[in-house]
């Protein structure tokens, strides 16, 4: 039984995004699996990871890949983020992975956090795909004066451990910044990182791999996966793929009742949960100015259950939060209304502003809070890479070329972070992930407004 109701994962039901307006439909055109075909590689998840694997195998190993995507390239979390390309991954700070695995594996999971971000960049330009970028790093902004000496703390520790330097501000500084709002009293920014058109990117991913001589597949659910005569063959309606290498990127996607050993091997291990983003129609320069937000810059607020938001290029306003726990659409039309009541609170001046587009969909975290990049236990020749927490723009992306080159023999696991070398571990009972997390919801939200 699926962990959300089937409404989540209906392929055929349009994502309802901002993005979807901003590409021709048949830049989404790529055709379906028919028959039963052969590759070397066989990539699970049209995403940036699965896109980027598939790149990777097909441009710089010259390997025969096909990647199979249940929906349309970027139907999951990559066609739907808010566009933020920086520095994230795992839901530990870096002084707990510092406690836990040694500071220099600590700092050498931000190397490879910096890294992402760069090979983003990179392929943007390798590959001429045009997907808006802007804002030159990330702001954290503190939600209570409280937050404010914790990041003040944050920024001095990092400076001291690992030489990174942020930039404090105060609540007055932020206004003269154009960054300001009832519940903004201080921020943090890094000069790191940039936001995008995050579904541009996903299909100039798609364009790049199949100029390198990948095979794009889409609109072809797998319902099983079987292993015999050492070749994985994958099975949808119309057809099959049979490869000896397998590769999972489905990320938060990923349907546990599938049969298969890779599904059983990410099973109980894996919850997705649900992030939310509404988007407004242009505002113009008075609105800007009347609520105090004229900044460009990528930003978040301190709360366990974050909000997110930027001013993109032609004036609208993203705005997105953590939260929901189911996916019916009783459940998304109460979630459609939280996220109203949070944007206007946070930003009361554009209370009348008409907001054009909100959607949901999967951000995915692990048991261990880390991402994953490895084979699977029990599964010859299959690996994956995937539970980003909700950074996967970056994360997922450099992880996908890693593990591609972890498939085709080019390095080991040696060579990857230890971060994200794993073990998966699995939930306790994990029949009853969607309990913790309605649990550990209320105690966020205690946390965030009263303690």
């Amino acid at each position: 039984m699926p962990l959300y109701s089937a409404h989540a994962y209906d392929h055929s039901k349009p994502v309802g995004s901002y993005w979807e307006t901003t590409v021709p439909m048949q830049d989404h055109v790529y055709p379906a699996l028919e028959g039963d075909q052969e590759a070397d590689f066989a990539v699970l998840g049209g995403g940036y990871t699965g896109l980027n694997a598939a790149l990777r195998l097909a441009g710089e190993h010259g390997a025969d890949v096909a990647l199979l995507e249940g929906g349309d390239i970027g139907w999951g979390a990559s066609g739907r983020n808010g566009g933020f390309c920086c520095v994230g991954g795992s839901k530990h700070s870096l002084g707990e992975l510092a406690g836990k695995f040694g500071q220099s594996a600590a700092a050498g999971f931000l190397d490879y956090q910096r890294r992402s971000i760069d090979h983003v960049a990179e392929l943007l330009n390798a590959h001429d795909i045009e997907a808006e970028t802007h804002s030159d790093g990330e702001l954290c902004l503190a939600h209570r004066m409280k937050d404010m000496r914790q990041l003040e703390d944050e920024a001095a520790y990092l400076r001291k451990t690992f030489g990174v330097e942020t930039t404090l501000h105060s609540r007055e500084e932020l206004a003269e910044m154009g960054v300001a709002g009832p519940e903004f009293f201080g921020g943090a920014r890094l000069e790191q990182g940039f936001a995008l058109n995050p579904l541009k990117y996903a299909l100039g991913l798609a364009r790049a791999a199949q100029t390198a001589g990948a095979r794009i597949l889409a609109n072809s659910p797998v319902t099983s996966i079987t292993h015999e005569g050492g070749r994985w063959r994958l099975f949808t309606a119309n057809g099959s793929l049979s490869a000896r290498t397998l590769i999972m990127a489905t990320n938060g996607y990923m349907q546990e009742e599938m049969p298969g050993k890779p599904v059983k091997a990410l099973s109980g291990r894996l919850l997705p949960l649900l992030s939310s983003v509404l988007v407004t129609r242009p505002l113009t320069v008075a609105e800007q100015a009347a609520q105090g937000w004229t900044s460009p810059l990528m930003s978040y607020d301190s709360r366990r259950l974050l909000h997110y938001f930027r001013l993109m290029p032609d004036g609208r306003f993203l705005f997105g939060m953590r939260g929901g726990t189911d996916t019916t659409p009783e459940c998304d039309a109460l979630t459609r209304k939280e996220i109203l009541a949070d944007f206007h609170r946070m930003f009361p001046a554009w209370r009348e502003v008409e907001v054009t587009h909100v959607w949901s969909g999967f951000v995915c975290m692990a048991a261990s809070l880390n991402p994953f990049i490895g084979p699977l236990d029990d599964a010859p020749h299959a690996f994956a890479a995937l539970a980003f927490h909700g950074n996967g723009v970056a994360m997922g992306s450099l992880s996908g070329a890693n593990v591609a080159d972890l498939a085709a023999g080019a390095i080991t696991p040696g060579d990857l972070p230890a971060v994200v070398s794993g073990p998966l571990k699995r939930f306790p009972f994990p029949a009853l992930r969607k309990v913790y997390l309605k649990a550990a919801y209320r105690w966020y939200t205690l946390c965030d407004e009263v303690i």
